[in-house]
């Protein structure tokens, strides 16, 4: 892969152009170029010994400059083993899910996916008298009455499923502020419900 630098007007205008969460850079310039998969251009570069080439990060869930803000899309700073949840939503299988409850259920299954080593901070994230997140059915149900605790599908967390959209979309919020997403990147995930 090569590192290209480009104009922030233009940029912005691929990120414009994204169709799906996880797409990346080449696959949209493709498209808008007109070019299938399988055309394979050849590019010689001359390195300069003078000038770095940088590469801007893209996807579909970066839209602010880290020099403009200070923060970073890049979750793998924080955790090597850990990927951007974006990676995992499945936009169609979100679509397809009846209610609120099953979207949820998906974000959350891809939010532990990207981040199975530090997903336990969530279990923190709790209300005035009920925990929201625990490790089993039983902390949930003990924790108020009427909780509906369902697991997390594909992990070993529980999660209190008893509240409003509006509820699980803060409840989202947190738990994606505690795995280091930015703001930019959190209002995305709460979208997504």
């Amino acid at each position: 892969m090569k590192n290209i630098e480009i104009d922030d007007d233009l940029y912005l205008h691929i990120v414009a152009n994204t169709q799906f969460i996880g797409e990346n850079a080449s696959s949209i310039l493709r498209r808008l170029l007109k070019l299938n998969e399988t055309t394979q251009q050849t590019v010689l570069l001359e390195e300069s010994a003078d000038k770095d080439i940088i590469e801007k990060p893209l996807s579909d869930n970066l839209v602010d400059n880290e020099s403009d803000t200070g923060e970073t899309s890049d979750i793998e700073a924080l955790d090597n083993n850990s990927e951007s949840v974006f990676n995992f939503i499945n936009k169609e299988e979100l679509a397809m899910q009846r209610g609120a409850v099953g979207r949820f259920l998906l974000i959350l299954a891809a939010l532990y996916r990207a981040h199975p080593n530090r997903f336990r901070v969530v279990t923190e994230i709790c209300g005035r008298d009920r925990l929201y997140f625990a490790n089993s059915e039983a902390e949930l149900a003990a924790s108020g009455s009427s909780t509906k605790p369902k697991q997390i599908p594909d992990s070993p967390f529980w999660v209190l499923t008893n509240s409003n959209t509006t509820r699980k979309k803060m409840m989202l919020t947190k738990a994606a502020t505690s795995l280091g997403y930015n703001n930019v990147d959190v209002e995305k995930i709460r979208e997504l419900l």
